[in-house]
């Protein structure tokens, strides 16, 4: 029989050994360069004829091992000089069908011969665990993959602060603000105590001395919460009216509805 080795891509000048592609099933893969076997009840690729055996289409004791064996390593000898990486591949698959080869030309006693078992029984469990390999790498494959099925997203922001400018307040939302803090000074008891005499000029003091030792703005809940008399509260609130209208703080909020903040102005300085 003459050896004839072709990839099933057009890699060489020479007219491409054919098969009927019809005959490969659905669920077959066949790689672009594999290796293309021509035996006398088979011819087609050899992952083809591994899907045959595993299915049990084709008897690999009925194969003729010394054939493959010649085609695959003229296919090796091939692929060294187009593709070196793609041969690596097949080396281990070419030592053992040499193996099997050299074990079947070597004559045997006749009691090894009853002994020993057939050497393409090796061969079988080869091709069975490359076709268990090869399946869970198709498995594998299907997965996403980075770069691939999934690109990830580099956003980039401004690093530098957005100044926000303020919302002016609604004396109703003030009005509101303070209807909330008496109610929670309410439910505090205070002891009796002699009441101090309350001065709206020492409180608008008190709260320009605050405005202008923070940092940054004050809370106008949190100024008045901390007050536990609601006499004082009521004064206080009256400091904060009366330190408004002459333009000495300013009263700002981020949005409607939001928390309410005190903050000096450069006239109070």
């Amino acid at each position: 029989m003459n050896t004839e080795i072709k990839s099933t891509q057009d890699l060489s000048t020479e007219k491409t050994p054919t098969y009927d592609r019809d005959l490969i099933p659905e669920d077959l893969y066949i790689p672009p360069d594999a290796l293309v076997v021509i035996l006398q009840a088979f011819t087609g690729p050899l992952d083809l004829l591994l899907y045959l055996i595993r299915r049990q289409n084709l008897d690999i004791l009925d194969i003729p091992i010394a054939e493959v064996t010649k085609q695959y390593m003229a296919y090796i000898d091939m692929m060294t000089t187009m593709r070196l990486e793609l041969a690596g591949d097949y080396l281990v698959m070419s030592a053992t069908l040499a193996q099997i080869k050299s074990s079947m030309l070597l004559p045997r006693a006749h009691e090894e011969e009853e002994e020993e078992t057939d050497p393409r029984a090796e061969l079988v469990r080869r091709l069975l665990d490359y076709e268990t390999f090869k399946n869970a790498a198709g498995e594998l494959d299907q997965l996403p993959r980075m770069d691939r099925d999934l690109f990830p997203i580099h956003a980039t922001y401004d690093e530098q602060l957005v100044k926000v400018a303020p919302v002016p307040v609604e004396m109703r939302e003030l009005l509101l603000a303070f209807s909330d803090i008496l109610d929670r000074v309410r439910l505090i008891q205070d002891y009796e105590v002699s009441p101090e005499p309350l001065s709206v000029e020492e409180r608008m003091e008190f709260i320009l001395q605050t405005v202008h030792e923070s940092a940054d703005f004050v809370s106008f809940q949190e100024f008045l919460g901390e007050v536990k008399n609601k006499e004082l509260v009521v004064v206080t609130f009256l400091a904060v009216l009366e330190l408004v209208k002459t333009g000495h703080i300013v009263l700002v909020q981020h949005e409607q509805f939001a928390p309410i903040f005190l903050g000096g102005t450069a006239s109070a300085t």
